[in-house]
């Protein structure tokens, strides 16, 4: 199962990278923006193959963002918190039936733990990667940026 989750959530986002940060460099402008999870700033009880996972892919585009950086190439982290997905749908689906709870009292609960009360939309997730991506973010880089509501609890 580690060996999967390392291919699917680490391995796929390495080898991409590798594949075009040649050209990238090359052409002395680019971006890596890797979509991780609230889960490699506050690991997430149950969550044990993201919560490991996601964190090394976190380590990995830290050390290569240093390596890149002179070739104005910025490689960054996008760490969304409870987002509305359709997946989000599937896991309270399937989490609500083990705890006796209907699903909406399940979206309620994790809403609840945030400060915002309520879920990330996609669209929402979307935005700070499109600024990531931006000229504007030119000057960012190596960072794993929260979209999380507030949820993560500490300073850094």
């Amino acid at each position: 199962m580690f060996r999967e989750a390392f291919e699917l959530n680490g391995l796929s986002a390495i080898r991409l990278a590798k594949l075009v940060m040649p050209g990238m460099r090359e052409r002395k402008w680019g971006r890596i923006i890797n979509i991780t999870s609230i889960s490699v700033k506050q690991p997430v009880d149950g969550l044990l193959l993201s919560n490991t996972v996601r964190a090394g892919l976190t380590g990995w585009a830290k050390t290569v963002s240093n390596e890149v950086a002179p070739d104005g190439v910025t490689v960054n982290n996008v760490a969304p918190g409870y987002t509305m997905t359709e997946r989000q749908d599937e896991l309270a689906e399937a989490r609500s039936r083990a705890m006796g709870k209907t699903k909406q009292e399940l979206i309620d609960l994790w809403s609840a733990q945030t400060p915002m009360r309520r879920m990330a939309s996609a669209d929402e997730i979307a935005a700070a990667i499109a600024f990531l991506a931006s000229e504007r973010a030119s000057y960012i880089t190596g960072v794993t940026l929260q979209v999380d509501g507030g949820w993560v609890r500490s300073l850094l």
